[in-house]
């Protein structure tokens, strides 16, 4: 996902680049989810678990 700066944050199987880009290191389900301070981040749950 591109963004300008950190407009949503990397979860469990998502990496960052320099750019903030925003991209996934497994294959699997997307998740938006809510954090600490309001942050919106993005995981990428694993093929297995996504089926549950």
């Amino acid at each position: 996902m591109r963004q300008r700066g950190t407009k949503m944050w990397p979860g469990m199987g998502v990496g960052m680049g320099k750019d903030h880009t925003i991209f996934a290191t497994a294959e699997g389900a997307v998740k938006f989810h809510k954090g600490l301070k309001g942050r919106t981040f993005i995981s990428v749950l694993p093929v297995a678990e996504a089926a549950e």
